[in-house]
């Protein structure tokens, strides 16, 4: 004899899980709709070849004169743009995507999640662009002067466009990365995870890990391990302090605050 019960709590749930992906499909083809349209955009201006002369402008402004960047293999002058431009128009379109993925998730979170989770979103996408055009607009002046200053004068500098290419995303996501932990030390103590007094009592031991990480990510010239360290350390102070509003704003209303507010 069948389980009428069983059946009766599947039904119905269907659809509600089909309306769910069919909605996550949608949402997915807006945002990538919105990095098709800016990739062409960027396509027909600048393009992709003033994108990466643009990208590479920090290390030709430092190369020894005469000198440019060379393409080792035959399908690097077209390939390396190519990459280049997708990964402008993602960043370019980066809050169309953030805010498709708020507008699926929202629905399912209460008054006091909401107050939690959009300000990380912005906060979060801010922070990384703020590392990143750090990293673009000082660091790599810094690192780019101190390895030519070593370089003997009997060799011409002529990077390869796929190794430069590399460097740079590795070294703007470690940025992007390392401008992230104030969000971090927020949902850390947001979630319980560890208290205010911890995070402030663990001060000493995270400018040792801010060296360290400094240390083993960028070249190894003083300038940059500082550029990175420091501003960590700053960051975490101000995560500190970001979590104490966060969890004094973000709160769960309580029993007795519901009930004062429906007597009212």
């Amino acid at each position: 004899m069948p389980d009428t019960n069983k059946e009766d709590e599947l039904a119905g749930t269907e659809q509600p899980f089909v309306a769910h992906l069919v909605e996550l499909r949608d949402r997915l083809i807006k945002a990538m709709i919105a990095v098709g349209v800016v990739a062409a955009v960027l396509f027909l201006y600048p393009g992709p070849g003033a994108l990466y002369d643009i990208l590479a402008a920090p290390l030709v402004a430092h190369l020894p004169k005469g000198a440019t960047l060379i393409a080792t293999s035959v399908i690097s002058p077209f390939l390396v743009p190519l990459k280049i431009l997708l990964m402008a128009a993602f960043l370019v379109a980066l809050p169309v995507v953030l805010y498709q993925t708020w507008a699926f998730v929202a629905p399912g979170l209460y008054s006091h999640e909401k107050k939690l989770v959009l300000p990380l979103v912005f906060s979060s996408t801010l922070l990384f662009f703020i590392g990143v055009a750090f990293c673009y607009f000082f660091v790599f002046g810094q690192v780019f002067s101190f390895i030519q200053s070593f370089a003997p004068k009997s060799i011409t500098a002529a990077p390869d466009i796929e190794a430069y290419l590399s460097f740079v995303l590795t070294m703007f996501l470690a940025f992007g990365l390392a401008f992230e932990v104030p969000i971090v030390v927020v949902v850390l103590a947001r979630m319980g995870f560890v208290s205010i007094q911890k995070l402030k009592e663990f001060r000493p031991y995270f400018i040792v890990v801010a060296f360290i990480i400094a240390a083993v990510i960028t070249p190894p010239d003083v300038v940059s391990q500082l550029a990175l360290a420091i501003p960590m350390c700053l960051l975490y102070e101000a995560g500190i302090w970001a979590a104490q509003l966060f969890i004094k704003h973000t709160k769960a209303p309580d029993a007795e605050s519901v009930a004062k507010a429906q007597d009212s």
